[in-house]
């Protein structure tokens, strides 16, 4: 296993309004900010899709989420570039895997935060 306690897994993603309408269409959610281009031209990111960021590490990892906790703290709007750092906290060796707890912040362009949580599971 390549990951070590207290490594710090950063990277970043630029959404779009492509992207966000092909999240939209997947999901369903056709709330208003997400349709509506506000005065700069911009829509609301789904808090779901800026979600994905952290999980990525998880899927680079083989990871299975069994706990994962969102605190959206601002929004992301298309052209938002986010930076995310995953933290991992803690291994722990079980019978026939590991389990795994990471913790993260999720912040864009302008270092403003939008994002924080953890997560745990476990390496298959």
């Amino acid at each position: 296993m390549s990951l070590r306690v207290g490594e710090i897994i950063r990277f970043e993603r630029t959404f779009t309004l492509e992207d966000v309408e092909l999240f939209t269409k997947v999901l369903g959610d056709e709330g208003i900010h997400h349709m509506k281009p506000d005065e700069q031209g911009r829509v609301v990111v789904q808090g779901l899709m800026t979600a994905t960021l952290p999980t990525k590490v998880g899927g680079d990892n083989n990871v299975l989420a069994r706990n994962m906790n969102f605190e959206f703290l601002k929004p992301v709007y298309t052209g938002d570039t986010i930076i995310c750092e995953v933290i991992i906290e803690k291994f722990e060796k079980q019978e026939n895997r590991t389990s795994i707890v990471a913790s993260f912040i999720c912040y864009n362009q302008n270092d403003i935060l939008v994002l924080r949580g953890n997560f745990l599971g476990v390496i298959l």
